[in-house]
């Protein structure tokens, strides 16, 4: 008789919770105010301000509190409970804007734009120990004309960076990529990725594996559309550009996030005659893609919406007017974008609340946002502890035999997937609670003794036992 081992992601999921949806949105925590200055912070338009690695969470923003824009970074090491100091990364008197952070593990990258040279140039730094230390400033673009809002992504070793680029003809932008195989140390040649008579804005890049997806706006067919390209050699070579929206009305700030085969694209639509939320995704790595989904439907205007993946969950939020004044809203799917839960409404306060960013790690949703309630603009952020969930996995017994060796097994310190060190893999109790994403070069480090589950990030595959004794 066939065995089966159901591991639930989702702590403590109860025939409540699976009912009843509102359950899990109701935890979302109240609010927490992480700037404190009498200056303008703001989050940047259409990037990640939020990225997440395990329970360090990295929050970016562009800060006025010195008299002209910089940088500014802080962290939590608990998962969002408790913060530490706001960091000051860049130090000029030029203006500095528009950052765009991701993280894997312990390697954090930023991007911005800045006009030390006397105009825009796209700026980069990172950190390699979790964000407690930070590299030096390094100049990515070199051109006549301005290099503005880039985007970033990174997969393993591999960052990649998408921005507007005006140098071909000033005043009308193109979107340009760039990319680094070694963790931000050096960096390739500049790709121009758009070629059109018309303008090309508001870039999004996404990676899964070897697959670099990057969405942006552009205005080609007399009207803004979401346009799509991509490169299925870590940004070798490039594709095709594919047109995702077919309307009359504008359709922009696109954001792209992606997981294995997976693609999930957000934008706001104004075919209704107000800007909307709309969604599509690709399950063949950006091959083909589903009808457009609109994801409100509201008499008032909702922008500016952030999206992140995690399993089978996709998270979505933005900033809507229906209220009265702008708030921010969130939803989700759990079913990789197919069917989806109602809006649920984030903040409540009579100010504005504007461009959030969302980011996910083991059960939690992060999100943080710019808020006028003090007074002026600060940065304030909220967590769901439990709103991220994961797939029923099925294990048949007896396993299978494994399509990669897994060495040593059983362990005692850490294993190993030989030929699979740089990608990440997600390692589950016998309780169905994951308790950790590794590289598959230090599989199970700092756990203890017993019997796990390990399988690939993206969730293809079968889970495969391991076991650590002491």
């Amino acid at each position: 008789m066939r065995k089966h081992f159901l591991l639930f992601v989702l702590l403590s999921l109860s025939p409540l919770l699976l009912s009843n949806p509102a359950v899990v949105h109701a935890q979302w925590e109240p609010d927490r105010r992480l700037t404190f200055d009498d200056s303008l912070s703001r989050t940047s338009t259409n990037k990640w301000a939020i990225a997440t690695s395990r329970d360090t969470v990295h929050v970016v923003w562009n800060d006025t509190r010195d008299g002209n824009a910089e940088i500014y970074y802080k962290r939590s090491i608990d998962g969002g409970i408790n913060w530490g100091s706001d960091i000051r990364l860049t130090s000029n008197p030029a203006s500095s804007w528009s950052p765009s952070i991701a993280v894997s593990g312990s390697n954090v990258h930023i991007a911005w734009h800045d006009f030390r040279v006397g105009n825009f140039e796209i700026y980069y730094k990172f950190s390699t120990d979790g964000g407690a230390s930070w590299s030096v400033d390094t100049r990515l673009t070199n051109s006549y004309g301005s290099s503005t809002s880039p985007t970033i992504s990174v997969s393993d070793s591999n960052v990649y960076i998408v921005w507007e680029d005006d140098r071909n003809r000033i005043g009308w932008y193109e979107i340009y990529f760039k990319r680094s195989t070694n963790g931000g140390s050096s960096w390739g040649l500049d790709t121009r990725l758009t070629n059109d008579t018309a303008q090309s804005l508001n870039p999004s890049v996404g990676a899964s594996g070897s697959i670099v997806h990057v969405v942006c706006c552009d205005g080609r067919d007399g009207n803004s559309e979401v346009y799509y390209t991509r490169s299925s050699d870590k940004g070798a070579s490039w594709g095709l550009e594919t047109r995702l929206t077919y309307d009359s009305a504008g359709s922009g700030f696109p954001s792209v996030a992606a997981l294995g085969s997976k693609a999930h694209v957000i934008w706001q639509d104004e075919r209704h005659g107000n800007p909307e939320i709309y969604y599509k995704r690709s399950t063949d790595g950006g091959g083909t893609w589903s009808p457009d989904i609109r994801l409100t439907n509201d008499p008032d205007l909702s922008r500016s919406p952030t999206i992140a993946v995690s399993g089978s969950y996709v998270h979505v939020a933005w900033h809507d007017y229906r209220d009265g004044s702008p708030e921010i809203y969130y939803k989700r799917s759990t079913d990789e974008g197919a069917s989806w839960e109602r809006d649920t409404r984030i903040t409540n306060d009579s100010a504005w609340a504007f461009l959030p960013s969302v980011a996910v790690s083991g059960p939690k949703i992060h999100v943080v946002w710019w808020d006028w309630r003090d007074g002026n603009d600060e940065i304030y952020y909220t967590r769901n502890p439990t709103g991220n969930g994961v797939e029923v996995i099925e294990i048949p017994s007896p396993f299978s035999p494994l399509p990669f060796s897994v060495f040593p097994n059983p362990f005692t310190s850490f294993t190993a997937l030989p030929g699979h060190e740089a990608e990440r893999f997600c390692l589950y109790d016998v309780s169905g609670r994951r308790v950790g994403i590794y590289k598959g070069d230090r599989i199970g480090e700092g756990l203890v003794a017993g019997v796990y589950f390990i399988r690939a990030e993206s969730g293809e595959g079968k889970p495969v036992r391991v076991v650590k004794v002491r």
